[in-house]
């Protein structure tokens, strides 16, 4: 296979639908990441440690329970057949309804728990929180329709719409009111915002006469993706744990800070690249088409992320210091084993894309759980050696878990290609 036939191949597979979603995920998340730079400095010198603290912890409790509402129950409706569509939303749409009241539940039982520690403010904003999940459900059916038709640029609008009025509000709530209360508020007050976006970008309604789908065809399916997604935050938050107790305060605070600003950076354009390939592989009408359209996928993000990680790699004990300050120039070299995790994880979001379209998201859940064991494993057992050597047994446990597994996966009869196929291509 010579590269001007693959061209030739992309080019009958409308690349251009790939290439749309990536560039407006791409430009909504630079547009946010410009004003939440701006927000960060002003709530900086607005607010004590002590405030940003029990912000930072009320929010992270919320975004640990907020995963539960990513069920994948929304996936159904992107791989479903166009004659059985009607159903399916109608029977999604009562389960978001039932799941997302239920997460808000369990946060207003952390809440409650909370409370009874002693912990009263941070209780009482978890309570606030909880009324999030009340808007999203009314609007979750029109997302992922949105995503079945390829509307990316339009879902990406509403997200950056939605994050940039989140900074925006912050930065006023904290001129006003310089409390945790207003950098927790915001999460609120644009929930309807969003809401009234998605309802606009697309019109449905429930349609009694095509009936409902079985709600336990949801279950197996919802199981793996919410295991894979369980298993995710578990990744990207207990390594900050074990750094914490390994290491202790001071170490906690530069792995934080160079985790963020190395594989923090890629993380999200990496994460748009499953999501945009998900729905673009299960549009595919045959087994040839959607292996082509994978490779694409594979092809793409090691095209687009690694000339961006070489440079982040090699240039980070320059933008380190001259982008966060010359306090954390100490940091770039952490910065740079950091930032190689975002190989392992283009291969590991092309895989879960290439099996939730073919209905397997168990064997999603079950690769995540083994990359989460070896990478936090890997920390443990070499944190004697030291915070680098940590750092590196991380990175080294995704990619030797995540690698391997997903050309594995992909090589197969209906898979992208064999390895020796890669090789040829790269000819």
């Amino acid at each position: 296979m010579n590269l001007a036939h693959l061209i030739s191949r992309w080019r009958r597979a409308d690349v251009g639908q790939l290439l749309r979603g990536l560039a407006a995920f791409g430009g909504a998340e630079v547009a946010t990441r410009l004003i939440r730079i701006l927000s960060v400095v002003v709530i900086a010198r607005q607010v004590s440690p002590t405030i940003m603290g029990v912000a930072a912890l009320a929010l992270s409790l919320f975004e640990v329970v907020r995963v539960l509402a990513n069920a994948g129950i929304g996936q159904r409706i992107i791989a479903e057949s166009e004659d059985q569509l009607a159903a399916t939303c109608n029977t999604a749409h009562r389960l978001f309804w039932f799941w997302c009241c239920g997460v808000s539940l369990i946060q207003l039982a952390l809440a409650a728990l909370l409370h009874f520690l002693g912990m009263g403010e941070i209780a009482a904003m978890l309570a606030v929180l909880s009324g999030v999940y009340l808007f999203m459900p009314a609007g979750l059916v029109q997302v992922f329709l949105l995503m079945r038709g390829g509307c990316f640029g339009i879902i990406a609008r509403i997200t950056a719409t939605q994050a940039i009025a989140d900074q925006l509000l912050t930065l006023i709530f904290v001129l006003l009111w310089p409390s945790a209360w207003a950098i927790v508020l915001p999460k609120l007050v644009t929930a309807p915002l969003w809401l009234l976006l998605v309802r606009r970008a697309k019109a449905w309604r429930p349609v009694p006469a095509s009936g409902l789908t079985p709600w336990r065809s949801f279950l197996g399916f919802a199981a793996g993706v919410l295991i894979s997604e369980l298993v995710n935050v578990a990744r990207t938050q207990l390594d900050k744990l074990l750094v914490g107790a390994l290491f202790g305060v001071q170490a906690l605070g530069i792995y934080y800070f160079s985790f963020n600003a190395g594989l923090g950076i890629t993380t999200s354009f990496i994460t748009a690249l499953g999501q945009v390939l998900f729905p673009y592989i299960s549009a595919a009408t045959s087994a040839s088409s959607r292996a082509c359209r994978c490779r694409q996928g594979l092809w793409l993000g090691l095209g687009a992320f690694l000339p961006v990680l070489v440079l982040q790699v090699g240039l980070a004990p320059w933008y380190v210091p001259l982008v966060f300050g010359e306090q954390w120039r100490g940091a770039a070299p952490l910065v740079s084993v950091l930032a190689l995790g975002a190989v392992p994880m283009i291969f590991a979001a092309v895989a879960s894309a290439w099996l939730r379209a073919h209905n397997r998201p168990a064997v999603e859940a079950l690769l995540n759980s083994i990359a989460t064991a070896a990478a936090l494993g890997g920390l443990t057992l070499f944190a004697g050696l030291g915070l680098m050597a940590a750092a590196w047994a991380y990175v080294a446990g995704l990619a030797l878990a995540l690698i391997p597994a997903s050309i594995h996966l992909l090589s197969g009869r209906e898979g992208i290609a064999t390895l020796a196929d890669f090789q040829r291509v790269s000819a």
